[in-house]
């Protein structure tokens, strides 16, 4: 039997399925959540009596981020009592080598000005070789009507359902000069002393739009845009967006270059721009 024939063999094939970890049970708990975050968020979007404080790094908090972190944190209490649970609003929760990671709201600041550009991301992390890594992780902005999900080795999708959906690749521009590029705010970049190379990066990109939040990592993931970056994040912001940019078929890492959301910022592409990304607001020496 040649080398070839012998590595698709039946048995080997068979092995790798089965060594192959199957997160659908997971992955249809995390859409169980995000209806249930859907229906509370949706509930007090746009409410005129909606509470909104100041949290101690001065960023808001409504009513709505902590019962939907709440609401979560209960379901998964029932479901997977054994894994960790780590929240923005609540902290971390449990220890273990499975890990969800919640940000009941992203884009709190849309949420209580009546912008529809919000979602709840919802992951989970194993803890393996370097760390823990996302596996699963669904996006749900039920205010855009939009969905996005993905599970480690099964592909990233978009749809209202597992169902019903669409599955997400990548693009295919592999030049700075016919790509776009989303990002977030110049603060950021100016209070890293990377504003100049930041400005740069735009000007070699054929377009640049300031979407924020989810958004950009969704849209790289469909292929309407090819490159994206944030110089300052927390791990709840990144953990669900990873899964569906890299099953996707696109890149994830830190400004670092460190595959996976643990260096504090971000930078996301369809892979073919990823060094030349970096080259521009990477900070590795």
């Amino acid at each position: 039997m040649s080398a070839f024939r012998a590595m698709w063999s039946p048995e080997v094939l068979v092995d790798r399925l089965v060594a192959m970890p199957d997160y659908h049970d997971d992955l249809r708990l995390a859409h169980v959540l995000a209806d249930a975050a859907d229906a509370a968020t949706m509930d007090r979007f746009k409410a005129l009596d909606l509470k909104v404080e100041t949290k101690p790094d001065m960023t808001p908090v409504s009513e709505a981020d902590k019962a939907a972190e709440e609401l979560i944190r209960g379901h998964l209490q029932r479901a997977r009592p054994r894994d960790a649970i780590l929240g923005e609003e609540y902290g971390l929760e449990g220890t273990g080598p499975r890990r969800w990671v919640i940000d009941p709201i992203d884009g709190t600041k849309n949420y209580v000005r009546g912008v529809p550009v919000w979602a709840t991301l919802i992951a989970l992390m194993e803890a393996g070789e370097g760390g823990y890594r996302p596996v699963v992780g669904v996006v749900s902005a039920p205010a855009l009507n939009r969905r996005w999900w993905a599970a480690k080795g099964h592909g990233a999708y978009t749809g209202r359902s597992l169902s019903q959906a669409t599955r997400l690749k990548v693009s295919s521009v592999s030049k700075l000069a016919d790509a776009s590029f989303a990002y977030s705010s110049l603060s950021g970049w100016e209070e890293r002393g990377k504003l100049d190379d930041f400005l740069d990066l735009t000007r070699a990109c054929w377009r640049t739009r300031a979407y924020g939040d989810f958004w950009p990592y969704m849209m790289v993931a469909e292929g309407s845009v090819d490159i994206c970056a944030e110089p300052e994040l927390s791990l709840w912001d990144m953990a669900a967006n990873v899964i569906v940019v890299q099953e996707a078929g696109g890149v994830f890492t830190g400004l670092d270059g460190q595959e996976g959301p643990h260096s504090g910022n971000a930078a996301a592409s369809n892979g073919l721009l990823h060094d030349e990304l970096l080259n521009y607001v990477g900070t590795a020496d």
